[in-house]
């Protein structure tokens, strides 16, 4: 069977009848990431000291006896008698390969969004870790231990790792924005609305590749709309750039429209057909406009 002729068959038959199939001619009428030469390099992690354009390993106080760390980048031009808007990023689940090539390991250092959004310069970027329940090793997959994925001990550290980086690095706490990719963009409302202690965090959100509410087969607890829609009442006015591979954002548009329609949210498709947050690392339309509500958001 031709794309051609695949793609009118998911219209004949309707869309939902057959949606594996349907999503995947869908995507592949978007080009591969491996079509544009990436313009950006993240830095090797180091276990060396934090300093500017260095990225580096790094584990809070009361959690260096445990295998929990998180990875701090401070920026290119970073000086610490200023005050810097941090970005704070959650990776995908561990595990996941496709088709297309694109893959996650699930850990901290995979995480590549931040680095795009940035190109290294002018904010503070750190990749959190997901706990597990005894809080003592990173959880590659979802948050806690099956089957009740408990969220606590990896918000206790999200909090206590904001208010780090805040004190010793000279992050603003009134400019920092959540971001995630995949497992990481459902935590940008499961966790980052999970509770109004970690939900005052936050300027702003960018979900890339699934929302919080929109699916509810996931295995965790609370993956209902009506538990997802008490975590998104918490976002009140503040901005999300929902971004997705292949048109994937409409899912979230639709469901929204009717959750809580009139939020102050922006709709992108990142232009590519993989489930992959490396295409922040080259040049496109996507970013370029992420890029833009970002500096709109923290330099306004």
């Amino acid at each position: 069977m031709t794309l051609r002729r695949g793609v009118h068959l998911c219209f004949m038959l309707g869309f939902f009848a057959l949606p594996s199939f349907c999503a995947i001619a869908e995507l592949r009428t978007w080009p591969d990431i491996s079509t544009v030469p990436p313009d950006l390099e993240i830095p090797l992690l180091t276990d060396a000291a934090p300093g500017p354009g260095l990225r580096v390993k790094q584990t809070l106080p009361a959690w260096r006896q445990t295998a929990i760390y998180h990875v701090l980048y401070l920026p290119k031009d970073w000086q610490p008698s200023r005050r810097w808007p941090v970005i704070i990023e959650y990776a995908g689940n561990g595990g996941y390969t496709n088709k297309f090539g694109d893959i996650s390991g699930g850990r901290p250092e995979g995480s590549k969004l931040g680095y795009g959004m940035s190109a290294g310069k002018g904010f503070i970027w750190v990749c959190l870790p997901y706990l597990d329940d005894a809080g003592k090793e990173i959880a590659v997959r979802w948050w806690g231990d099956k089957p009740t994925y408990n969220p606590q001990p990896t918000l206790k550290y999200c909090r206590e790792a904001v208010a780090w980086i805040c004190r010793e690095y000279g992050g603003d706490e009134k400019r920092v924005v959540l971001c995630g990719f995949s497992r990481g963009a459902i935590a940008c409302n499961f966790l980052g609305l999970h509770d109004d202690a970690t939900a005052k965090l936050w300027c702003g959100f960018v979900p890339y590749s699934h929302y919080d509410g929109v699916r509810t087969q996931w295995s965790y607890p609370g993956a209902d709309r009506v538990s997802a829609l008490a975590r998104l009442k918490r976002l009140g006015s503040r901005p999300q750039f929902i971004c997705h591979e292949g048109g994937g954002v409409e899912d979230t548009r639709r469901y929204l429209a009717g959750a809580m329609p009139g939020g102050n949210y922006t709709f992108v498709p990142t232009g590519f057909r993989n489930h992959n947050d490396a295409w922040t690392l080259r040049p496109g339309e996507a970013r370029a406009k992420l890029r833009a509500w970002l500096n709109k958001l923290v330099f306004p």
